[in-house]
């Protein structure tokens, strides 16, 4: 998740982007224990900075905009 590390580089160029996670990237980003708890794993969305770090794996498309916006990040959508 989102915290104060991770966010703090970012205060500059706060655009974060959030995209969708097909199958075979859940697999191969989330560990199988990790899925346990998710409801719908094919609802998983990534938060990436600018340069494409991952910084977040939220379950939903509003969840994930929602805690971009928690951390005073403007999430942009990707396709």
């Amino acid at each position: 998740m989102l915290n104060d590390e991770n966010t703090a580089r970012f205060e500059a160029d706060p655009i974060v982007y959030i995209r969708h996670l097909g199958a075979d990237e859940v697999n191969e980003l989330v560990p199988a224990n990790a899925l346990e708890g998710v409801g719908h794993p094919e609802d998983l969305f990534m938060v990436a900075s600018a340069d494409g770090r991952q910084l977040a794996i939220v379950e939903g498309r509003e969840a994930a905009f929602a805690a971009a916006r928690m951390h005073d990040l403007t999430p942009v959508s990707v396709h």
